[in-house]
C-alpha cells in the first residue's frame, strides 16, 4: 500500500494513457510506474500458549488404574478440568505412566 506524500490518502493504480501509474483520488498527485514494483512483508508468528498447562500441570497429580490405549499399560496419572459450561460435568484427562500418551474420558 502506498500513500500520497502530500495529502496522505491511499494511492490507487490507474492506466488512462496506457501506462500504469499511482494516482491520488483527492489531489492531483501522480507517480508513473516505470519498472516492476514488488514488496514483501514477512509476518512474525505469535507464540502459542499451552492451554492445558504443559508439563507443569502434571506435577503432583494422582495415579489411577486405567489402561493406556496406546501401550496397554495399566496405570495412568489423571486430572480433571472444567472445559465446558458449569452445568456440564468435568472432563477427566489421563496420562500414561509408561509412555506419557494423553487421552481424555468421553
Amino acid at each position: 500500500m502506498l500513500f500520497c506524500p502530500y495529502c496522505s490518502n491511499y494511492l490507487t493504480i490507474g492506466a488512462p494513457e496506457g501506462t500504469n501509474r499511482w494516482q491520488c483520488s483527492s489531489c492531483p498527485y501522480i507517480f508513473a510506474i516505470k519498472k516492476e514494483m514488488t514488496s514483501r512483508t514477512h509476518l512474525k508468528r505469535k507464540e502459542v500458549d499451552d492451554v492445558m498447562g504443559g508439563e507443569a500441570a502434571w506435577e503432583n497429580v494422582d495415579k489411577v488404574p486405567a489402561v493406556c490405549p496406546k501401550c496397554d499399560y495399566g496405570e495412568a496419572y489423571y486430572r480433571q478440568l472444567q472445559i465446558r459450561s458449569a452445568d456440564e460435568p468435568m472432563t477427566t484427562f489421563y496420562r500414561c505412566v509408561n509412555c506419557k500418551n494423553q487421552w481424555r474420558e468421553n
